[in-house]
């Protein structure tokens, strides 16, 4: 299985996002993975992430989201990590607001990988401290760092 290092990149973790509900924050993060990414337009994508959202909530409690879709035409998972230092109403299991969004957008003819990925995310998130992990820092490089198990650097 694969680990959180091989699905995420420095250039798609997006500190201090301002959304202040969860469509302006997937919207957010849609735009800026779609200017990244050659996959598609941000509106398409944020349509996804709301879709999965309206069937039920991806707030999985502790602080933390894993919104996700399929799009086609994509040839690798993604996996975005968004963080709201005041946090989200993501109506999380928990009911607490979420700080980290774990987004998961993955190729629609690839479902296994989709699954894989929803489960190495729900693993690392299970022994890790998220929140905890990923606030407090608008580096992105430190916060991938910390991501992947990496000791900060002074």
């Amino acid at each position: 299985m694969a680990e959180l290092a091989d699905l995420t990149a420095e250039e798609r973790i997006f500190p201090g996002l301002t959304g202040t509900n969860a469509s302006s924050v997937l919207r957010e993060i849609a735009e800026r993975l779609s200017g990244l990414e050659p996959f598609g337009d941000a509106e398409s994508l944020h349509a996804r992430l709301m879709e999965r959202e309206e069937l039920c909530s991806t707030g999985v409690g502790r602080g933390v989201a894993i919104p996700h879709c399929k799009i086609n035409g994509l040839q690798q998972v993604l996996v975005t990590v968004g963080i709201s230092e005041s946090g989200v109403d993501f109506a999380a299991t928990d009911g607490k607001p979420v700080h980290v969004f774990l987004v998961v957008v993955s190729p629609s003819r690839s479902p296994a990988l989709h699954l894989q990925s929803l489960a190495t995310i729900s693993r690392w998130v299970k022994e890790n401290d998220p929140v905890a992990l990923l606030t407090g820092s608008e580096d992105p490089a430190e916060l991938h760092r910390r991501l992947i198990g990496l000791p900060d650097h002074d």
